[in-house]
């Protein structure tokens, strides 16, 4: 958006200082293949998508162009593989297709309709001990330009605190901070945790119950290498789990469902999520953070040999385990009770 700002100053700018000259003058550069790619790998994730458009240029309002999928999509004239190798070596050769989506929101590009690249597979059990790494090649069947990219996994990470298949957790203890601990993950850089607060909503005359959840987070932490097993943690406040419950459980005025329409809620689970983002990930995050010094222009990332991008990798670990799901304690369903957002006593807690 800063380019197009750019552009429409330049524009209102340029008659002022060529009023007296008659030639045409084009701010419009010679247009250029500048392949633009966004994607993650996760051994979470059993089907995985790569959003591929290209950059566009023209005389006219950018935003209107950007509204025109023809502006920015390759139509069918990609090949997009993904080469899975250990040790330099190819396993497996995994092909994207091209598939539509339909719940893009408005924004300054075009909606809900938009077409990404997706491919079906799980990453191996043992990717650790075979040191996978995904190599990303695009080329366009037109012109033969080729764009790669690639990214090792973040592997998985032991959890101290709380532990996995802990059964019970209590929120309602003032004063004194509970910790998040855990050892750090080969490959992992950046460590985003939540409290993932699951409860059941009881609406309208029919009385449905709709299971909803809130989402707890706590300020993400870095660590020190991509080596993996330093100890990290994040102290937190338990009693705070309620002023966050009564600030998002709610349901805002002209929001979808009325507040009016919520006849109950019951507890139900708690669990922590850790997503953890790699090395190249947290650097594009870095860079796109808002800034605090008086230079507001952000340097350019890219990762993508031969356009624009990130290709990088992410994993999600939970303290649920399918054996348990950790509950609230008596206490804390007493204290969600008392504080007026409709929560009642659930049988059998």
């Amino acid at each position: 958006m800063k380019r197009i700002s750019l552009l429409l100053l330049l524009l209102s700018f340029f008659p002022f200082v060529f009023q007296s000259c008659e030639t045409d003058f084009d701010v419009t550069a010679p247009w250029q293949d500048i392949t633009v790619v966004y994607g993650l790998i996760s051994q979470n994730d059993s089907v995985h998508y790569i959003k591929i458009n290209k950059a566009f240029l023209g005389a006219g309002n950018a935003l209107e162009y950007a509204q025109n999928p023809d502006s920015s999509s390759y139509g069918g004239n990609l090949e997009v593989v993904l080469k899975e190798s250990s040790n330099g070596n190819v396993i497996r050769t995994l092909t994207f297709d091209t598939t539509s989506i339909y719940n893009k929101e408005p924004g300054v590009f075009y909606a809900p309709h938009q077409v990404v690249y997706k491919s079906a597979f799980k990453v191996p059990a043992d990717y650790s001990s075979r040191e996978l790494v995904y190599n990303l090649e695009i080329r366009n069947k037109l012109t033969g330009k080729l764009i790669t990219a690639k990214t090792p996994l973040v592997y998985n990470f032991a959890v101290e605190t709380p532990r996995p298949g802990q059964p019970v957790i209590n929120f309602a203890t003032e004063g004194a901070l509970q910790r998040v601990k855990w050892t750090s993950a080969k490959n992992g850089k950046r460590y985003n945790v939540a409290v993932r607060f699951w409860f059941d909503e009881i609406r309208g005359a029919a009385k449905d119950t709709i299971p909803r959840y809130i989402d707890w987070n706590f300020n993400s932490v870095k660590s020190n290498s991509l080596q993996g097993g330093e100890s990290m943690e994040i102290p937190y406040s338990p009693s705070s789990f309620f002023s966050i419950c009564k600030s998002l459980i709610p349901h805002k005025e002209g929001s979808e469902i009325s507040e009016s329409s919520v006849v109950s809620r019951l507890v139900n689970r708690v669990e922590f999520l850790f997503s953890v983002a790699g090395d190249e990930l947290n650097t594009y995050m870095e860079v796109n953070e808002p800034s605090s010094g008086i230079v507001q222009d952000k340097p350019d990332y890219t990762n993508i040999e031969n356009g624009i991008g990130l290709f990088s990798c992410r994993f999600v670990r939970t303290t649920e385990t399918p054996q348990v799901k950790m509950r609230l304690s008596p206490f804390t369903e007493e204290r969600l009770i008392s504080e007026n957002i409709k929560f009642i006593k659930k049988i059998g807690n």
